[in-house]
């Protein structure tokens, strides 16, 4: 489960959000991470940070944020397992700032992942776009600062992503499609087996 940070677990900023005074938890996103983390899959932030090449932020200010963040995280019930940082601008033509998909691939080793079972969660199209170029599941959720409306529509094939109004209730969408999956998985394998034989009755003496 890749999740973006600004705009998807926390309020958003123009000036930026590089220090735990300036951060604030989304409605419901804290009941999301605990959400996801239940059901034992990994939980991992994927984030641009370009405060930090822009000289707004250091590399310790947003370890200091993070470390707060997954302690809150920690004390409602949830789990954050990993949080990969691209401190870039864009002019410096990196490939781990979203939309290239360095971070995303640098995870997939990290924790062994199959990069196709997996759901990317983000606000802007530039999440959408990393997630699409290694095959994950994309959701695009409303609460950032860019307007998503346009995007409102539903989406078939390789370049297909869902929308919803905030990380709730994309959460809510991905447990119960996983559900879904199971229960059909269990019938497949039921069908496999073909018709259990009945008991058989006792013989009469």
């Amino acid at each position: 489960m890749f999740v973006d940070r600004d705009g998807v677990i926390n309020e958003e900023r123009r000036a930026y959000v590089t220090r735990w005074s300036e951060f604030r938890f989304l409605p419901g996103a804290l009941d999301a991470l605990v959400a996801l983390s239940q059901t034992g899959q990994r939980v991992l932030v994927i984030t641009n940070q370009s405060a930090i090449h822009r000289g707004l932020a250091t590399h310790a200010d947003v370890r200091r944020l993070h470390r707060r963040m997954v302690a809150a995280v920690t004390a409602a019930g949830g789990r954050i397992d990993g949080i990969y940082v691209c401190p870039h601008r864009p002019d410096e033509g990196c490939d781990c700032r979203k939309p290239r998909p360095g971070l995303l691939l640098r995870a997939a080793a990290q924790h062994r992942l199959d990069l196709a079972r997996c759901y990317l969660i983000g606000d802007k199209l530039t999440d959408i776009e990393a997630g699409l170029a290694v095959g994950c599941r994309c959701i695009l959720v409303r609460t950032g600062l860019d307007d998503t409306a346009e995007f409102d529509r539903p989406e078939t094939g390789p370049h297909a992503f869902r929308c919803f109004g905030d990380i709730r209730t994309a959460v809510d969408h991905i447990l119960q499609s996983a559900a879904l999956d199971a229960r059909l998985r269990d019938a497949a394998a039921s069908a496999a087996q073909g018709p259990r034989a009945a008991p058989a009755r006792p013989l009469r003496t």
